[in-house]
């Protein structure tokens, strides 16, 4: 499974967008992977915890493993998968702000997060020409 698919994949959003969408939900260990801003092709995990949103970049090797950036230092762990990665830092005591537990899902964000616009942009739909109200 390509890491597109993953449900709590984000995709491009910003990091602001990021920390509103896991501070509205404002569980500790609420978390979410969306695309780095800084680093082409590098991924974030993004977990929340205490009203603070930690950021982890996650880095792709050319054998297709998965790492977490880590400081001087500190063991790299690679693995096979998206899914290795998340299911590891479900564990405690990984080296992450907190334990990841509740995933964010995309579709979950978008329902809970954008509320729609229901006022029409304009009326007289039947005639050939239309009144635009004023804003």
């Amino acid at each position: 499974m390509d890491h597109k698919d993953l449900l709590f994949y984000h995709g491009p959003i910003s990091r602001e967008r990021c920390e509103e969408i896991l501070g509205a939900k404002g569980k500790s260990g609420a978390f979410l992977i969306r695309e780095s801003e800084t680093i082409h092709g590098a991924l974030c995990l993004c977990v929340y915890k205490n009203k603070v949103v930690y950021t982890y970049r996650i880095l792709q090797t050319h054998t297709g493993y998965y790492t977490l950036q880590t400081s001087a230092g500190v063991q790299e762990k690679f693995f096979k998968t998206m899914e290795e990665l998340v299911h590891h830092y479900y564990k405690k005591n990984q080296g992450l702000a907190c334990r990841l537990r509740h995933p964010v899902k995309r579709k979950q964000a978008l329902e809970e997060y954008e509320v729609p616009d229901e006022s029409p942009d304009y009326e007289n739909v039947d005639s050939d020409y239309v009144a635009v109200l004023p804003e």
